[in-house]
């Protein structure tokens, strides 16, 4: 039976259109959706468990998968499947995920996977722009329980022209690159990267999107009525109890409210947070604690939560005795690590970033294959979070979402301030040695230091800063510099890097319900004053990028070679080439320009004679003589009917030099005029007609004789075919060899 199938389609107002279509595929999942915008197909589905979870919180899961078969590709490596997903898929369930996660019922305890999945790619589509529209729209057309619709999109702006959900190829020249989320009534996430805009710009960019997204949900809308939404499924709600949330509040409210003004430090704060708690605890007999335990901590957590926002929007004091604006205590230091090529420690407040960079050739980029995108990386940066940097004990699993989430937004706000022309591939790993409040904005902190450090001549150096609002109807606080605590209980959290001269990258979370963009615009003026702040604390532990790469680091130097030359330089079997690195420690990599044909060799090596040996070899390779040009020669073999000469501006390059071509008068004998190891001048007339090898002459290059009579010419043809065969007699004739019957 063929299916009934409903379909929807969205205008973007510019040629283009989004379908979303459901009925034909995955009808066993509690809603499917397929999203379609031009060849690219995401089919999406969600499934909930009917089954009541035991766990505290919500178990959703949302995972992104590109298939390489949407692309017409075999998977890389030895399994020819899909394995574990990719960074970019990761960092595409994270922007879908942190918009999802919100709109499902604090008190929903169900089991819920999310799965977007790439059927179909399209070269001028990125899918990852859509993958929140079919997440929502999957969700809609089930019976979960959801706030409202959602959606996603990608913003770029080229020649000053915003442009919706642009192509890979146009972000090249954009100069913004953001993913949005929103409903249709508020903008709820912000992540991306931008070239030194300003706060009115992001702002403006924002509500391009948003305007897009209002559409969007509107189209959902539509599609699940017309497809018959089910009823909203019944799950059992939060346990609530009036009366032993009026007591938890009247027994804990004030003594909360005098601990959070007392401006503790984190461990002494939780201890004391932790005592109150405990009081609260023991109002209550055990038969109560039995059976509401779960409840009277929650209702204390809303009590605590109540009482610190009260304080900062009331009084403007914070968790830590500090005003909205002020910003916690900076220390830095760079050149920490005696051994690696740039190293620095970033320290504000109780957050702690140890930054290294390495640097190294083409070799070491970072290799990106995916279904919808193949390329390298040379400039990357990886964040590592252990547990103890919050004073926690478990099992590491390998790198985490968040791990590569925040890894991510540090190396967008630092990969813009690059210098094109730097010949290194660099990496940046930052250790997390500390964490209370933004460690990926203390990893850009410490990053941009360590470059400098580095002796990578940065094109403006870069800082970042975590904010944070607190809001209750007309009252608000934007806080600058935010704590841990803070991040949890406000009603957003942004984290801005920039330079002096604008914002390079974004990652903003905003829980509260119709933010009005003058806020928004406030927070982020905010945020810039303390981003430069920030950088001048920087400019004191550094002020500029070391003029040179430090002596154990790794020197690169770059040359230009003309594609015929590349065979040369790597020789039969890579021999040149090899025996060349292994007597001068060098690594040498050898890259085709794609416009040029050119070669393009990577020199790096520690010590500068190794390099100059390198390039030497290289000038050598290319060295063409000019023809009436004299160069200077060595002597590096005798022949009986004359010489062979290396060039001593090309070592390597050898000639040679006829016996006849010494010197004007009668030569018998080489040994007469030159011996071996002697330098001389010779001339260059290019290819003799006869031999059509290279031809070279002293004499040429001599004062001619007083009186000096030319002989007629040697046949330096058969001289240089009788290889060791006694040529001494010059012009005197032979006779013809008799022919044998």
């Amino acid at each position: 039976m063929v299916p009934k199938v409903f379909r929807e389609i969205i205008d973007l107002g510019d040629g283009r259109t989004i379908s979303l279509e459901t009925g034909k595929l995955a009808k066993q999942a509690h809603g499917s959706v397929v999203v379609q915008m031009g060849n690219a197909m995401l089919l999406c589905t969600v499934v909930s468990s009917y089954k009541e979870s035991t766990m505290d919180f919500f178990p959703l899961t949302v995972d992104y998968r590109e298939k390489f078969a949407a692309a017409g590709r075999y998977p890389g490596g030895f399994f020819k499947r899909e394995a574990r997903p990719s960074d970019g898929e990761v960092l595409t369930m994270r922007i879908v995920d942190r918009v999802l996660r919100p709109l499902f019922p604090s008190d929903y305890k169900t089991e819920t996977q999310v799965m977007i999945q790439l059927m179909s790619h399209d070269e001028d589509v990125m899918p990852d722009a859509l993958a929140g529209l079919a997440a929502s729209c999957a969700i809609q057309l089930s019976d979960v329980p959801f706030e409202c619709p959602i959606s996603e999109a990608r913003v770029g702006r080229i020649n000053g022209e915003f442009v919706l959900n642009p192509s890979r190829s146009q972000l090249l020249e954009s100069d913004i690159d953001m993913v949005i989320g929103a409903s249709a009534d508020s903008v709820m996430m912000v992540e991306g990267e931008m070239k030194e805009i300003s706060e009115e710009e992001m702002a403006d960019a924002i509500k391009f999107a948003h305007d897009a997204i209002k559409i969007q949900c509107a189209a959902q809308l539509r599609l699940a009525e017309a497809f018959g939404k089910k009823p909203v499924r019944e799950y059992a709600p939060a346990k609530s109890d009036e009366a032993i949330a009026s007591k938890v509040r009247e027994a804990s409210y004030d003594k909360i409210y005098a601990i959070a003004k007392g401006g503790h430090g984190k461990r002494e704060r939780e201890e004391a947070f932790s005592a109150v708690r405990d009081e609260v605890l023991a109002l209550f007999s055990e038969e109560e604690l039995a059976e509401n335990v779960t409840l009277i901590k929650t209702y204390y957590s809303k009590v605590e939560k109540e009482a610190v926002r009260e304080l900062t929007l009331s009084e403007g004091i914070r968790l830590d005795g500090r005003k909205t604006t002020d910003i916690r205590p900076i220390w830095c230091e760079i050149d920490y690590l005696p051994s690696v090529h740039g190293s620095a420690i970033f320290t504000r407040g109780e957050t702690q970033a140890l930054a290294t960079v390495t640097l190294g050739t083409s070799r070491e980029s970072n290799m990106i294959d995916m279904p919808t995108h193949q390329g390298e990386e040379k400039f990357y940066l990886h964040y590592n979070f252990p547990p103890f940097c919050t004073g926690d004990a478990y099992p590491l699993r390998g790198t985490s979402r968040r791990e590569i989430g925040h890894g991510n937004l540090a190396q967008r706000a630092l990969k813009g301030m690059i210098p094109d022309e730097c010949p290194y591939t660099i990496r940046i790993v930052s250790e997390v040695l500390e964490s209370n409040g933004s460690s990926s904005m203390a990893t850009v902190c410490a990053g941009t230091m360590a470059l400098m450090d580095a002796g990578i001549q940065m094109k403006k150096p870069v800082s970042g800063i975590a904010m944070g609002l607190i809001s209750e109807g007309d009252r608000f606080a934007v806080l600058s510099d935010i704590l841990g605590d803070e991040d949890h209980l406000g009603d957003m959290d942004f984290k801005v890097t920039g330079t002096v001269d604008g914002i390079t990258a974004c990652q903003m979370d905003i829980k509260v319900k119709g933010l009005p963009y003058d806020i928004l615009v406030k927070a982020l003026k905010q945020a810039r004053d303390g981003r430069l702040h920030i950088l001048g604390i920087l400019k004191e532990a550094i002020a500029a990028p070391k003029p040179e790469v430090k002596p154990y680091a790794p020197k690169m130097i770059t040359r230009r070679i003309p594609n015929d030359f590349i065979g040369a330089l790597i020789g039969p079997g890579g021999k040149v080439i090899q025996e060349l690195q292994k007597a001068t420690g060098c690594t040498i990599v050898i890259n085709e320009d794609p416009l040029t044909g050119e070669g393009i060799v990577e020199i790096l090596g520690t010590k500068p004679a190794g390099i100059e040996a390198v390039l030497t070899k290289i000038d050598s390779l290319m060295f063409k003589p000019q023809v009436g040009g004299v160069y200077k020669v060595k002597v590096i073999k005798m022949l009986d009917f004359g010489a062979v000469v290396e060039y001593l501006d090309a070592p390597g390059n050898e000639v040679l030099l006829h016996i006849s071509e010494l010197a004007w008068e009668r030569t018998d004998n080489v040994t007469d005029v030159i011996n071996m190891g002697d330098v001389f001048e010779v001339k260059y007339f290019g290819k003799d007609p006869k031999t059509r090898k290279d031809k070279v002459s002293r004499k040429a290059i001599l004062p001619k004789p007083e009186g000096f009579v030319e002989r007629p010419p040697r046949d330096s043809s058969r001289d240089s075919r009788s290889g060791d065969r006694d040529n001494r007699g010059g012009d005197r004739d032979r006779k013809p060899r008799e022919r044998r019957d």
